[in-house]
C-alpha cells in the first residue's frame, strides 16, 4: 500500500501522518507543494496539521491554491482516497472537495488538549475499523477549528450519514458537534482532531490507530 503526504510551508504534521500511514503497512511518499503531479500508484494521499502558509489571508486558503493541490482534486473526483486532519481539514474545504467552512473557535482561544470524540459512523474507509457509538480520546490543536454549515448542509450530512466524528463536549463552537465529515462518495474525510498523534502508546493513546487500520482494510480487499 502506499500513502503521499503534501507538504506545505508551515506544515508541522507531515511527520506524524507519515508515521502514522507506515505504522499501519503503507510506503509513504513526501510531495512538495510547488510539484504538480502525485506519484504513481497510490493508494491515499494525506493533507496533514499546521500552519499552511502561515494561515495568511485564512487558513488553508492559499495551501488550497498551490500547484500540487490541483492534482489531489483530480485524484478524489476519480475516486481516490483521501483524508485531511486540522489544516489538512481546512485544505480541504477550500479545495470544494468538502463542504461548509472552518471558522475562529468560538471562544476566540486557541485550545490544545485531549477530546473525546465519538464516531457517528462505522460506515466508511476510514472508521471501520470503530463501531458506531465508539468513544475514542484524540488530541486536538487548532485556532479555527469551528466547523461551520447551514441547516440544509447540516441535514444532508446527516441524512446522508456523512458525519464522521463528533466532540463530546464541543471545544470550538462547531456546527451540531461535528469534529469530522466525508464526502459524497465516501472517500475523502477532514476532521480537525489529530488521530496521527494518538496512534502509538508514546502518544499516551493509541484510539487514533483505527483511522489508519481502516484504510489498510478496505485497501486489502480492493
Amino acid at each position: 500500500m502506499k500513502a503521499a503526504v503534501i507538504v506545505f510551508p508551515g506544515s508541522n504534521c507531515d511527520r506524524d501522518l507519515a508515521e502514522g500511514f507506515r505504522q499501519a503497512g503503507f510506503e509513504v511518499s513526501m510531495v512538495w507543494h510547488k510539484d504538480t503531479d502525485l506519484p504513481k500508484g497510490m493508494d491515499v494521499i494525506g493533507i496533514p496539521g499546521g500552519f499552511s502558509f502561515g494561515d495568511y489571508l485564512r487558513c488553508g486558503a492559499i495551501a488550497a491554491q498551490s500547484p500540487i493541490c490541483r492534482a489531489v482534486v483530480d485524484y478524489a473526483h476519480k475516486g481516490g482516497h483521501v483524508l485531511g486532519f486540522c489544516n489538512g481539514f481546512q485544505v480541504l474545504c477550500e479545495t470544494g472537495l468538502l463542504p461548509g467552512v472552518l471558522m475562529r473557535n468560538a471562544g476566540l482561544k486557541f485550545v490544545c488538549r485531549q477530546q473525546t470524540l465519538r464516531v457517528e459512523t462505522a460506515d466508511s474507509p476510514f472508521t471501520n475499523a470503530y463501531s458506531k457509538g465508539n468513544e475514542i480520546m484524540v488530541p486536538i490543536a487548532h485556532h479555527d477549528g469551528n466547523f461551520s454549515a447551514d441547516a440544509d448542509l447540516l441535514s444532508r450530512l446527516r441524512g446522508e450519514d456523512r458525519v464522521a466524528f463528533s466532540y463530546v463536549g464541543n471545544p470550538n463552537g462547531s456546527t451540531g458537534d461535528i469534529a469530522g465529515i466525508l464526502s459524497e462518495n465516501r472517500r475523502v474525510l477532514g476532521m480537525m482532531p489529530h488521530p496521527e498523534r494518538a496512534s502509538e502508546p508514546a502518544h499516551g493513546g493509541t484510539d487514533g490507530q483505527g483511522v489508519f487500520k481502516s484504510l489498510t482494510e478496505v485497501l486489502a480487499l480492493a
